[in-house]
């Protein structure tokens, strides 16, 4: 804290992505398809949900021996290929639980904290802007008080889970797993929720290799869409084609980044592939994902040179506005409308047109960069801080800031845009200050999302966000100074001093060398000035 302010972290550009996926229907399979790929599925998962239990049987003392004894286990009932799979997929599984577990307690060290800071102050203490008073009644201060005994409890299970290495994992979810026991409210029968949980246990899937023959060997895709599967031992009978493998009568046909994936097999480079049931629609899908090669970002000058979209995210909209590379905003303000109710497609479809429309709109005007606030609300939705406030909670809980930075960044990178991070302290406040009614006229209305996007704009561009500092003070002469913020000496066009009103200076003469008007007589006579000197005689001194 500086002068009561946070201090300001510096703005940067945000690395561009590094792996592609893309999905495709398996459209028009028959019956011995179908049961096939629920047969590989049902045996696969089966596998993974086992190693899965060993690996949290072994916390901590995992090593790499005991991950070959897993792998070799597996190798037994499928290929050493889907052994591979299924332990990397495995370890993948436990980190994540492991993260999540670490932000559980965060998030838990972070109640408890504010618990005790407001349960210190008296009853009705007010609060301020940035630190939260005291309880509002003796009531609410005892069953505060009872919460913060139930956070203890839970923060110190969760650290003794973490020193010791468990982590508790459902395949399948969670909130799909707690579903059976309200199948009414879901709408769902017990058959039902049973398809959707086996369905969502399966394991179909397969790492790619490169130098591999179209880079994979237990899912290949041919350059013409046909689909063959490498069966586990166990159902090798199943097979229709040689070496135990299976082909698909459907076929491939990636709409999206087609070209991309046909030169990737042609090379025999490594592609991943997933299968997958949607059971809500009935159909098949096929997911083929590849790393790219880490791209060096841009220098943060060159996603400057040309200016900058300024964007602020807000709950059901983007409010934009373009930049010049001097910080000046150009033409009207943008807002990119989206509806985050509904169902989780429905938000990530909303999410996925509203960038679209930004993004195009970029390319239109021929900038390099958009500049948008490192949004990270994991320490402002608690309860304990914002208490009664909550529609404000529901409000920031409901804005998906990291699926919304992940899509912006892939989807800028493809039309050569970059994306700045900036820090978003402040914007809102000191946009609608020092933007919000200047900008405004009768034909342009302004919001204070509108100022903040301007604010935004001219963090990233490296300017501070007011227009000018104030001027300087007249009260006493050895107080005024020059602005603090203004062009330099040698900039083209700075401010510079006022050009006379007339068209000569002061004092000198017309550009024609002849006065406009012949001067008249005056009615006053005044004397001649004086040519008398004066001259101070020495001070004498008498006696």
């Amino acid at each position: 804290m500086v002068g009561g302010l946070r201090k300001l972290t510096a703005s940067f550009v945000v690395p561009g992505p590094c792996g592609v996926a893309v999905r495709d229907r398996l459209k028009h399979l028959t019956l011995e398809d179908e049961r096939v790929l629920r047969a590989v599925g049902a045996h696969q998962g089966a596998l993974a949900s086992r190693d899965l239990k060993a690996r949290c049987a072994d916390g901590l003392d995992h090593s790499a021996d005991t991950w070959a004894a897993r792998k070799r286990e597996l190798t037994k009932e499928s290929s050493s290929r889907i052994a591979g799979a299924i332990t990397k997929a495995t370890h993948d599984q436990w980190a994540l639980a492991r993260r999540c577990q670490a932000a559980y307690i965060r998030k838990l060290d972070a109640g408890i904290k504010m618990l005790r800071h407001r349960l210190s102050l008296p009853v009705g203490e007010p609060g301020t802007k940035r630190a939260a008073g005291g309880y509002r009644s003796k009531n609410e201060w005892f069953r505060k008080s009872r919460r913060l005994a139930t956070l203890t409890a839970r923060h110190t299970a969760a650290v003794a889970d973490w020193r010791a290495g468990r982590v508790r994992v459902v395949r399948g979810g969670k909130r799909l797993l707690n579903t059976r026991h309200h199948l009414a409210q879901a709408g769902l029968t017990e058959d039902e929720w049973r398809e959707r949980w086996e369905a969502s246990r399966w394991f179909i899937a397969a790492d790619g290799e490169s130098g591999k023959r179209f880079g994979n060997e237990t899912i290949r895709v041919t350059p013409d869409g046909e689909v063959s599967i490498k069966l586990p031992v166990p159902l090798a009978h199943l097979a229709n084609t040689r070496h135990g493998r299976y082909t698909l009568t459907a076929r491939i046909a990636f709409a999206h980044r087609g070209a991309e994936w046909a030169d990737r097999i042609e090379a025999n480079r490594a592609v991943a592939y997933r299968i997958h049931l949607d059971v809500d629609r009935g159909r098949w899908y096929l997911t083929a994902s590849w790393q790219r090669p880490v791209v060096q970002t841009i220098p943060l000058e060159t996603a400057r040179a040309r200016g900058m979209i300024g964007v602020d995210t807000n709950a059901d909209h983007f409010a934009a506005y373009l930049l010049d590379r001097h910080g000046n905003p150009v033409g009207e303000p943008h807002r990119f409308g989206y509806d985050l109710s509904g169902s989780a497609g429905h938000r990530d479809a909303q999410i996925r047109h509203a960038l679209t429309r930004l993004i195009s709109w970029a390319v239109r005007v021929g900038v390099a960069a958009i500049g948008i606030e490192d949004l990270d609300f994991t320490a402002e939705k608690t309860r304990e801080k914002h208490g009664s406030r909550k529609r404000f909670r529901q409000l920031i809980s409901g804005m998906p800031t990291g699926k919304l930075k992940a899509r912006l960044v892939s989807m800028a990178a493809e039309h050569g845009l970059s994306i700045v991070a900036v820090d978003p302290a402040y914007t809102s406040q000191w946009g609608g200050q020092h933007w919000q009614k200047p900008l405004a006229t009768p034909h342009r209305k302004m919001s204070r999302h509108d100022a903040a996007s301007i604010a935004i704009g001219r963090r990233a561009l490296g300017y501070p966000i007011r227009r000018r500092t104030a001027p300087p003070p007249h009260d006493r002469s050895d107080r005024a100074g020059h602005r603090t913020a203004q062009a330099g000496a040698g900039d083209q066009g700075r401010e510079g001093t006022r050009p006379p009103t007339t068209d000569r200076p002061p004092g000198g003469p017309s550009p024609s060398g002849k006065r406009k008007r012949e001067p008249s007589a005056s009615k006053t006579v005044r004397d001649a000035p004086s040519t008398q000197q004066w001259v101070q005689d020495s001070l004498m001194w008498t006696g």
